[in-house]
């Protein structure tokens, strides 16, 4: 069994589909689908059911995946280890919230780059789900995600503190307002891909308003969902920070929650059990060293 098939197995598994898990994995469409073909060849049995809109798990495959990622972890990390030698520098792989890179990680990545040039970073912008997912699969070193998260193969950080408000358009003065201007069923959510928390607190939000039946429409971008905000398409759930840093600020109109509404806490999580590598912990001290826990 080569490691390259399972490591493109769990691409495929995490994204759903051979067009994403080709464009991760820098590669063509068709050595995609080969590699799990002769996965499933040697195995014996199909570990994907597919359909119009992309690949399912079958049962064997969703046996396999822990071992896959585990074992694709384990690679990684054994390379990363003989590698060591406590400085700094080779590969390292953070993910983050779209609206988390957008407007506090510049400084704090710009700090990290100048102190350790030899570390090659990159970053990814997912949902909470998918990052939670992609560091405990060894895909990601850590990532910035949205609280409360308790699980036992991972520690956690608070990072930042975030105030989340409810943002409409312009138009709308004031909650009582948009109560009053919208049909009974409510404004539309304008949210991320599932997975993501800040949808999650979102419907809650609009259950608690007595709209648990509001229409729904996935943006992938945080300056399309502010500009549809702005169009008055409806509304949606973003940190304060960011709404008031956006360039559509002036379109847009900010509403403050309650406290058990609002608060959120963004962590960086890590997999317990992988190896603290230089590059890793040289991450983690410029987190700790620039201060990063914002109070909203």
């Amino acid at each position: 069994m080569e490691l390259s098939d399972l490591v493109t197995f769990s691409t495929v598994a995490r994204l759903g589909g051979v067009t994403r898990a080709a464009a991760e994995l820098n590669t063509v469409q068709s050595n995609i689908t080969q590699r799990v073909k002769a996965l499933e060849a040697e195995i014996g049995t199909a570990l994907f059911e597919r359909h119009s809109r992309g690949m399912a798990l079958t049962g064997a495959g969703r046996r396999l995946l822990p071992y896959a990622q585990r074992l694709a972890a384990l690679s990684r990390e054994a390379v990363l280890a003989a590698r060591e030698d406590g400085e700094p520098k080779g590969p390292l792989s953070i993910g983050s919230m779209e609206t988390t890179a957008a407007v506090r990680l510049p400084s704090l990545l710009a700090q990290f780059h100048r102190r350790f040039p030899a570390v090659q970073l990159s970053l990814r912008t997912a949902p909470t789900a998918d990052l939670v997912a992609a560091v405990l699969d060894g895909s990601l070193d850590g990532a910035f995600v949205a609280g409360p998260i308790d699980h036992a193969e991972l520690i956690s950080v608070t990072a930042f503190k975030e105030e989340l408000v409810l943002v409409s358009a312009r138009r709308w003065t004031s909650l009582a307002s948009l109560r009053a201007g919208t049909p009974e069923s409510g404004p539309t959510a304008l949210v991320f891909r599932t997975g993501c928390s800040y949808r999650q607190r979102l419907e809650q939000v609009l259950a608690g308003f007595g709209w648990p039946s509001a229409a729904r429409f996935e943006l992938g971008t945080l300056d399309g969902m502010i500009g549809c905000v702005a169009a008055d398409m409806g509304v949606t759930l973003l940190p304060r920070a960011v709404v008031e840093r956006s360039d559509q600020s002036d379109n847009i109109r900010i509403h403050p929650l309650n406290a058990a509404q609002s608060r959120v806490d963004t962590l960086f999580i890590q997999r317990r059990s992988a190896h603290r590598y230089s590059a890793l912990e040289g991450f983690a001290s410029c987190l700790k060293k620039n201060n990063q826990v914002i109070a909203a």
